[in-house]
C-alpha cells in the first residue's frame, strides 16, 4: 500500500473513532432522556467502507439503533457503564490511530532525510 493511501487509511480511520466518539457522547448525554435510544457507529463495517477498494475512501459514518438493549420504564436504553466502556475503547483507538500517522511521518522524514 502506497504511503498516500496508508495516509488515508489512517485518516479515515481517525474520523470513524472521532465519529463514534460523538455518538457514545450524545448517548450519556440523553441518558435521562425518556424514549432515546442508543446508537452506535458499526467500527468495522465503517472501516471497510474507508479502506473502498472501488475509489476514494468514505468518510461518512452512519450512526444506527442499537438493538436488544433493555429499556427502562420511560422507554429509554442507555446504560452508561456500557457507554463508559465503549468511549475508553474508542479513545484507545483514536490513540492508536494517533500513533501509527506519527510512525508513519516519522519513517517518512527519515526517508527523505538519507
Amino acid at each position: 500500500m502506497a504511503d498516500v493511501s496508508m495516509l488515508q487509511v489512517l485518516s479515515g480511520y481517525l474520523k470513524v473513532a472521532s465519529d463514534r466518539q460523538q455518538v457514545i457522547a450524545a448517548n450519556m448525554a440523553n441518558v435521562d432522556t425518556p424514549g432515546y435510544h442508543t446508537r452506535d457507529i458499526n467500527f468495522h463495517q465503517a472501516m471497510q467502507e474507508v479502506m473502498n477498494p472501488d475509489g476514494e475512501p468514505q468518510l461518512e459514518s452512519t450512526s444506527l439503533e442499537i438493538q436488544g438493549l433493555p429499556e427502562r420504564a420511560d422507554g429509554n436504553n442507555v446504560n452508561i457503564d456500557r457507554e463508559s466502556m465503549l468511549l475508553s475503547e474508542t479513545q484507545l483507538q483514536y490513540q492508536m490511530g494517533v500513533e501509527l500517522i506519527k510512525e508513519r511521518f516519522h519513517t517518512l522524514l527519515t526517508a527523505m532525510k538519507d
